[in-house]
């Protein structure tokens, strides 16, 4: 799932493969689905769907509900989408009800189950999943779709048929005047169109579940048949801290697709705020709209800038379920996809620090489970991570190498595009090296190595400079958990098998944990750091539109150029965008205009704490550098004729590519809370300028707001007025929001 950061043009286009509706979207074979190939929760119905159906939902459906730590060997729960307000508003039995009432665990049952989504659509079909619903009027909450997200359609479901969506969400823009022109929302005259639409709102709101008692069937286990929606249980260290099982809390597995043209490639879809599961904790298993705008955009932007992230495709307002945060917010649903949701802290759960169990109100741990270490760990090698590996070959040490070498690509991309995650706790470090979990995230404004972009991180553990450090401790986490695993086949030379530790004992359990330790801790860190370093570097001399590698870069040239933007308050993005309009021409020896722009960028506020003077010099010495530097690229850059270019050619050609890697628009925090308000404000407009946000955050390095003409400073009063906003957008903000932290609360 490696992103490119090619222009991404609006996607309203035909195809000429077949589309579905997304209830008869194709899923994987039985061989490809993680819950026939994973342990399930005991307590939801173990590996048998049709008693998930017909005895959990119809009978004890709280058991989804309630905070609870699951059997040790779990990898999941079957969990339906409850997208309610918690504590539930359970009315108490009439004065009648209550004379006849004995049991009011079972009245509490027959509450929630009334309002599960267990009722089948249609009559049962042996190659396919049946819509279910709920018959109360409480599945009747207002669901508006919001947003919807064209690139990661086109890229992970681009077979998924969306109906008149598009159209009702209306053309996308920043100003929008009153609604009834014509860029506002259309439902389509076509029957089917309204339908495919209605349908996946439905279900990506959560009204409506997707499941079977027998499809598909596995071939090689006959307990393993059918499909419902899961939960995965996980733990992890939050903030350097051991916290036992978390899990996910308000995240649900809907559906599993195999790419129509890569059919080995399964993106799951995913609802997040989609109401408590097993692993929620105290929480409510919700998520507001603010939040969710907030990572259906910034997946997006992410891969668009070449970083590996989950992607976005939906958002679905729920405006009569109410969520009390900071303030009291409304609900929203998000549909996230990827290959895997599965996490570094997945590995966790089943092997704690030194063996640690522990239990208390809302949560625990379990103890190590290592038979479903063994299960996890060979899924993931094999079906998630797709290691090239012989029968019986040994997979342990190979799955925390790769582990490691997707995360290093990943922490260089935020690196050198300066974005903060902002919580990189081990159960928010994917194993598949993907940006995961967008909460207080933000992207540098101002230059500063140490900024803490959530403020609830008081001692600066996941400030920017620190993220690559952070990202190395998770995987330390990974290899400790693997360690007795990865010690054994060292031992053996053979993969474990079935019934590892039959028998081991403690001991030898701890001398395989130290055997493995002593052996790969050295070589992971330093694969870590080569390919961190390595990647980032090209990255940075991508930025700066230079094709070679030379040893000298990082101290010569980025190095200099950083500590230049930290001393003189500079803006990150800005600068870089700024360099890429260098043209070192002889009518501009010294890039005196373009040093002129830079510190010209500088705020009011910080003007104070610069000396101009020593500004100005530093940056001539290092534009003479930067002249000297392209120059010596020369001999890499040719022109159509394939003849190395000459330097007014490379000079033009640079500048191109140079621009194609820093972004003009960048999704800052102002920008952010301006569109949110946007949405809570007015949905029918906001969901238009949320489009257009989108839009620019997926061709971030498209020349917004007649960007050139700004630079030239002429030409301002031929811009229309969405031009001018634009530009406006693609601007610092307001002072008052530069270095903005956000708040972990979603």
């Amino acid at each position: 799932m490696q992103p490119s950061s090619r222009k991404l043009p609006l996607l309203r286009m035909s195809t000429n493969y077949t589309k579905y509706k997304i209830s008869s979207l194709p899923i994987p074979s039985s061989s490809q689905l993680l819950i026939h190939n994973l342990i399930p929760d005991k307590a939801t119905g173990g590996t048998s769907v049709p008693d998930f159906l017909e005895q959990i939902l119809a009978k004890t459906p709280s058991v989804q509900r309630r905070a609870r730590l699951t059997s040790p060997e779990a990898h999941f729960s079957y969990v339906t989408p409850f997208p309610t307000s918690f504590p539930y508003n359970i009315e108490p039995p009439s004065p009648e009800e209550s004379e006849n009432l004995d049991d009011k665990g079972a009245y509490v049952e027959k509450w929630l189950a009334d309002r599960e989504a267990r009722n089948p659509k249609s009559s049962a079909s042996p190659d396919k999943l049946q819509l279910h619903h709920s018959e109360t009027a409480n599945n009747d909450q207002p669901r508006v779709l919001i947003g919807l997200s064209e690139t990661g359609l086109r890229d992970c479901v681009p077979h998924l048929h969306v109906g008149d969506a598009f159209a009702t969400l209306g053309e996308p823009a920043l100003l929008v005047s009153d609604p009834g022109g014509d860029g506002f929302s259309h439902e389509s005259s076509q029957q089917d169109m309204v339908a495919a639409r209605q349908e996946l709102i439905d279900v990506l709101g959560g009204r409506t579940v997707l499941m079977s008692k027998d499809y598909p069937r596995s071939e090689s286990n006959s307990e393993r048949a059918g499909f419902a929606p899961w939960s995965q249980r996980y733990s992890g260290h939050q903030f350097g801290t051991w916290a036992g099982q978390l899990g996910d809390g308000r995240a649900v597995t809907v559906l599993a697709t195999p790419h129509p043209f890569k059919p080995n490639e399964i993106y799951e879809l995913q609802l997040k705020g989609a109401g408590r599961t097993p692993y929620s904790r105290s929480a409510d298993g919700l998520a507001v709209l603010r939040s969710s705008i907030r990572e259906y955009l910034c997946s997006e932007a992410m891969f668009a800038l070449g970083i590996p992230t989950t992607r976005s495709l939906s958002l679905i307002s729920l405006p009569s379920v109410e969520v009390r945060r900071e303030r009291m917010e409304t609900a929203c649903i998000l549909t996230r996809m990827a290959p895997s949701f599965i996490r570094i802290g997945s590995f966790e759960a089943l092997s704690p620090p030194e063996g640690l169990s522990m239990a208390f109100f809302g949560g625990g741990q379990q103890k190590p489970h290592w038979e479903s270490l063994r299960i996890l760990g060979e899924w993931v090698s094999r079906k998630v991570l797709r290691l090239d590996l012989q029968e019986g070959q040994p997979w342990g040490k190979e799955l925390v190498l790769e582990v490691a070498r997707r995360n290093a690509k990943m922490v260089a991309g935020w690196q050198a595009y300066g974005w903060m995650h902002g919580v990189i706790n081990t159960d928010n470090v994917s194993i598949l090296g993907l940006t995961i979990d967008y909460g207080p995230y933000a992207f540098m404004d101002v230059f500063d190595p140490a900024h803490i972009c959530n403020h609830t991180d008081d001692s600066g553990r996941y400030a920017y400079k620190f993220q690559p450090s952070m990202i190395m401790f998770a995987l330390r986490a990974l290899l400790n958990s693997l360690a007795p695993l990865i010690g054994a086949e060292m031992e053996s030379g053979n993969a474990v098998s079935p019934g590892w530790t039959t028998s081991v004992s403690e001991e030898k359990l701890d001398e395989w944990r130290q055997h493995a330790i002593s052996a790969i801790k050295d070589e992971m860190e330093a694969l870590f750091q080569e390919v961190c370093s390595s990647e980032n570097g090209e990255l940075m001399r991508k930025r700066l539109g230079l094709r070679r590698s030379l040893p000298s870069d990082e101290s010569q040239l980025i190095r200099p150029l950083l500590d230049m933007m930290e001393n003189h308050r500079l803006d990150f993005h800005r600068t870089f965008r700024l360099l890429s309009f260098f043209n070192p021409s002889a009518a501009d020896n010294h890039g005196v205009s373009i040093i002129q722009q830079l510190l010209g960028n500088i705020s009011p506020t910080d003007l104070q704490m610069v000396n101009m003077d020593s500004a100005k010099k530093d940056w001539e010495e290092w534009i003479d550098k930067f002249k000297e530097r392209i120059e010596d690229d020369q001999i890499s850059w040719k022109n159509d004729a394939g003849v190395v270019a000459e330097l007014e050619d490379l000079y033009a050609m640079r500048m191109k590519e140079a621009k194609e890697a820093n972004p003009r628009f960048v999704l800052r925090q102002w920008v952010l809370e301006e569109i949110i308000k946007h949405v809570e404000n007015d949905q029918d407009k906001g969901k238009r300028q949320l489009a257009k946000v989108m839009h620019m955050a997926c061709n971030p390095f498209e020349e917004w707001g007649a960007e050139v003409a700004e630079m030239k400073e002429d030409g301002d009063e031929e811009l229309s007025a969405e031009e001018r906003e634009e530009r406006r957008y693609c601007g610092v903000g307001d002072g008052s929001m530069l270095g903005f932290q956000c708040s972990c609360s979603s």
